[in-house]
């Protein structure tokens, strides 16, 4: 046909089909589940790789916090809270609390293991110098003559060797601070022997009861102790014994007899050298700064009074 009205309509009709209901959500979890089991495997090669110093320094670095390290304090807890975190109550019966006090016990506990094992290493040098100076004495055909007037034993304070006096054979001369020529000897055999040990010395002169006629208003057995220890002292350094290792010289007089029922005994005239352990050592240096802070004290309180 020649007329272009009479062409048949073609009508296309599209149909339109509604997207499935899990759409594209998939995707985003099968992603997050692969990043995961990533990070798990990187957690598991770090864990092998790692030191079990390097653990340790990790698990220190989580225990206390940035804040706690620069600020100070013993973890979390001391960050903000006035109750110590960490606990399983609010009684301060378990957690940080009880954890820093064990802690604290522990560190307590190897510092008195220590320095039991350190009085126990003294003490057995110590017990190996008696052995060697009576060793000295039993060896020394001069001293040997003097054994009965030796005296060696250990006490609270270390090793002592007490030189004492016998009726018929006196270290000094009566009343005087002159030695004897074989006491000397003796002291300057003792000297040499003592530089084997690092301990320090205390020295101490003893005197019977007999009592100058003047008493202790003038020269007295106060002074004449103090000078004998002093002349023994210069006789162990003559001997060998280093400068420097004598701690303390002492005169004490009669106030310390050896023979206590009888004051007057030839025996309670005596040189006393002890060598002293860290206990008697630490006691001392604790007595001379509690002198020297009540000295300035008291010097203190006198220049106050002055200028009032």
């Amino acid at each position: 046909m020649a007329d272009d009205t009479q062409r048949p309509i073609v009508i296309k009709r599209i149909k339109k089909y509604a997207a499935g209901a899990h759409g594209g959500a998939w995707k985003i979890a099968y992603a997050d589940f692969v990043t995961a089991m990533m990070a798990f495997f990187l957690l598991m090669w770090l864990l092998g790789s790692t030191t079990k110093g390097q653990m340790e320094g990790i698990a220190d670095y989580f225990k206390t916090p940035l804040k706690i390290a620069l600020a100070g304090g013993s973890g979390s807890g001391d960050a903000s809270s006035v109750v110590k975190g960490g606990g399983e109550d609010l009684t301060r019966k378990a957690g940080q609390v009880m954890r820093g006090a064990t802690e604290s016990s522990k560190d307590t506990l190897s510092l008195e293991k220590s320095k039991a094992d350190r009085e126990r290493t003294e003490a057995g040098r110590l017990k190996d110098m008696k052995a060697k100076v009576e060793k000295i004495v039993e060896s020394n055909k001069t001293l040997s003559s003097f054994k009965k007037q030796f005296k060696i034993d250990i006490t609270n304070e270390g090793l002592r060797i007490q030189i004492i006096d016998d009726q018929n054979r006196p270290m000094f001369d009566i009343g005087g601070a002159v030695m004897k020529p074989y006491t000397r000897e003796i002291l300057r055999a003792i000297g040499q022997t003592l530089n084997e040990l690092p301990n320090k010395i205390s020295l101490s002169g003893h005197t019977d009861a007999q009592r100058y006629v003047t008493g202790e208003r003038g020269y007295s057995n106060w002074e004449l102790s103090a000078d004998r220890a002093n002349a023994s002292r210069r006789e162990l350094v003559a001997g060998g014994l280093e400068q420097g290792k004598i701690m303390r010289v002492v005169g004490l007089a009669d106030a310390v007899p050896f023979n206590k029922e009888n004051p007057s005994d030839p025996v309670n005239r005596r040189i006393s050298i002890i060598v002293m352990n860290a206990k008697a050592v630490e006691a001392i240096n604790k007595e001379s700064q509690q002198i020297e802070a009540t000295t300035a004290s008291q010097i203190a309180d006198q220049l106050n009074n002055v200028r009032k």
